[in-house]
C-alpha cells in the first residue's frame, strides 16, 4: 500500500473518480482485487493514488469482459503473461459475440417461423404467394413443414426437394389450389373423388420423389408420426380428411406403402409416408 495522508479521498470520491459505485468498490475489496486502505485518525478509510489506479485497472478489465476471478492474476502478471491472457480473453469475447449474434438472428427469424426452418424450406414457402396460393394455405404449409422436420427429420430434405419440383409443375399447383377451394365442398361431393384421382395420378407420375430414407422405415412409431403430420388441421375440415384418405387409398393401390395411421386404438403398419398428398394441411384460417 502507498503512504496515506489525511488528505486522501473518501470511498465515495474514489468510486466516483473510478466510474463505479461504492457498492462495487466494497465488492472489489471483498474479492481481494483492491486492498482496503487503512483508516485515518478520524476512523475513515482514505484512498490514495495507488488505490485509485488499482480501481481503474480492475474496472477497465471487468468492463472489457475479463472475469473478476481472473483479474487479480492478470494485474499481478508480467507483461508477456498479461498479453497472452488478454489474447485468451479476446477469443472468449469473440465467441460470445458470435453466440449473441446468432441468438439475435434467431429472434429476427422467429417473426415467421424461420428460426424453425432452414433457408431452403423458407425459399419454398416464399415462392407460394407468387404462384397464387392463399395466405392461409401458405401459413398451414409452414406449420406442416415445422412438424415434418421435427417428426420426420430423416425425410425432411427429400420432402423439400419434392416440394421444389412440384411447385414447378403447373398441374400440381392447380390441383393443390383446387384442394384448398374444395374445403368448402360437402364431404360427399362427387367432385372429391375426381380430384383425388387427379392428385394421385399427378403424384405417381414422378414415383422417385415418393421414396423416403430407410431409417424412417425402421422406426417403430412411423405410422403415428406420419399421422400427426398428415392429419394436422383436418379435424375441423372433414372434406380435407376425406380427400386425403382417397388419395392415400389410390397410392396404396398403386403400390406406394402409405401408412394407414391409427384407428380405434389399433396401430397400423409402420411403412414410411411418401409425402403429404395434398399439402399436409388444408385448413382455412
Amino acid at each position: 500500500m502507498s503512504g496515506r495522508a489525511s488528505s486522501g479521498i473518501t470511498i465515495g470520491q474514489a468510486a466516483a473518480f473510478a466510474g463505479v459505485t461504492i457498492k462495487t468498490v466494497r465488492h472489489y475489496h471483498k474479492l481481494g482485487l483492491v486492498a482496503e486502505p487503512e483508516r485515518d485518525s478520524s476512523g475513515y478509510r482514505r484512498y490514495g493514488s495507488d488505490d485509485l489506479l488499482r480501481l481503474v485497472q480492475v474496472r477497465t478489465l471487468a468492463a472489457a469482459g475479463v472475469q473478476l476471478a481472473d483479474i487479480s492474476t492478470l494485474l499481478d502478471a508480467d507483461a508477456e503473461r498479461f498479453a497472452a491472457a488478454l489474447t485468451g480473453v479476446e477469443q472468449q469475447l469473440t465467441d460470445r459475440i458470435e453466440h449473441l449474434t446468432a441468438r439475435r438472428d434467431t429472434l429476427h427469424r422467429l417473426a415467421d417461423d424461420r428460426a424453425l426452418l432452414p433457408d431452403r424450406a423458407c425459399a419454398v414457402l416464399d415462392r407460394m404467394p407468387g404462384l397464387g396460393f392463399d395466405p392461409g394455405y401458405v401459413a398451414g404449409q409452414r406449420e406442416a413443414l415445422v412438424l415434418f422436420r421435427a417428426l420426420v427429420p430423416e425425410g425432411f430434405d427429400s420432402f423439400v426437394t419434392q416440394l421444389e419440383y412440384r411447385l414447378d409443375d403447373p398441374d400440381f399447383v392447380h390441383l393443390t389450389q383446387r384442394s384448398w377451394d374444395a374445403l368448402s365442398w360437402d364431404p360427399d361431393d362427387p367432385r372429391i373423388e375426381e380430384l383425388a384421382s387427379a392428385l394421385a395420378d399427378n403424384l405417381l407420375a414422378k414415383p422417385e420423389l415418393l421414396a423416403v430414407p430407410a431409417g424412417f422405415r425402421a422406426r417403430p412409431d412411423t405410422a403415428a408420426r406420419y399421422g400427426m403430420v398428415n392429419s394436422h388441421g383436418q379435424e375441423e375440415w372433414p372434406t380435407s380428411a376425406r380427400l386425403t384418405s382417397l388419395v392415400e387409398d389410390k397410392l396404396r393401390a398403386a403400390g406406394v406403402p402409405v401408412p394407414a395411421g391409427e384407428r380405434n386404438g389399433e396401430r397400423a403398419c409402420a411403412d414410411p409416408p411418401p409425402h403429404d398428398v395434398i399439402g399436409e394441411r388444408t385448413r382455412r384460417d
